[in-house]
């Protein structure tokens, strides 16, 4: 793979990050909830389904997407359901700081984060023929295919994981200078984000019929 190739695909790669989607509204929510080394567990998460629906393209497995896609609905709306029953448990628990309440409540635990995030991009199982579509473009027949697949994946992981924590560090800062009641406020958009990912994510499965 040449350079000029390499660089054409980060350009086409960034021109399809530069419009937020369900995984990034949910690493707003989540960094503003719980800052930003909490949320990081959100971004590996999605960076980890994001990995195996690339290895699934490239096994040649987005062909049983046009056989499999009564199962695969299951699966998206299932995702959908689960942002929305999490916008909302955000939105009713936001109630300003009681110190003593704060003292008795869990933490929500690392794998919980991870789980968000990894179902969130997992419940869109069209993102394997996204990807069986994408990496064609710029892979030479005349080279080895692995290298230049594992290079275009690399490639995505990283420019993804970058999109992921420049969204919860603007989200973590923000959080972290407001107090009060203007600390409930952010909770609950953060609770909204995730039930518009939620509604970006039915929209996305209704469009593709």
């Amino acid at each position: 793979m040449t350079l000029e190739v390499w660089t054409l695909y980060v350009v086409a790669v960034l021109a399809l990050m530069s419009t937020p989607g369900p995984s990034q509204l949910l690493m707003l929510a989540n960094s503003g909830a719980h800052g930003l080394r909490r949320a990081l567990s959100t971004a590996a998460g999605d960076l980890s389904a994001n990995a195996l629906q690339m290895l699934a393209a490239g096994l040649g497995l987005a062909a049983v997407l046009s056989v499999t896609g009564a199962a695969l609905n299951v699966i998206k709306w299932a995702g959908v359901a689960y942002l929305i029953w999490l916008g909302i448990r955000m939105i009713r628990r936001a109630k300003p700081d009681d110190p003593k309440l704060k003292q008795s409540q869990p933490a929500v635990s690392l794998q919980n984060l991870w789980m968000q995030g990894f179902f969130t991009s997992a419940a869109n199982p069209k993102a394997v023929v996204f990807f069986a579509a994408l990496f064609p473009q710029f892979i030479s027949p005349e080279s080895a295919f692995w290298p230049q697949f594992l290079i275009l994946s690399a490639t995505y992981v990283v420019l993804d994981g970058l999109f992921l924590s420049a969204y919860g560090f603007s989200a973590s800062w923000i959080a972290k200078r407001f107090k009060g009641a203007a600390k409930v406020w952010i909770e609950r958009i953060g609770g909204t984000f995730m039930i518009v990912a939620a509604i970006l994510l039915g929209l996305k499965s209704i469009a593709q019929r």
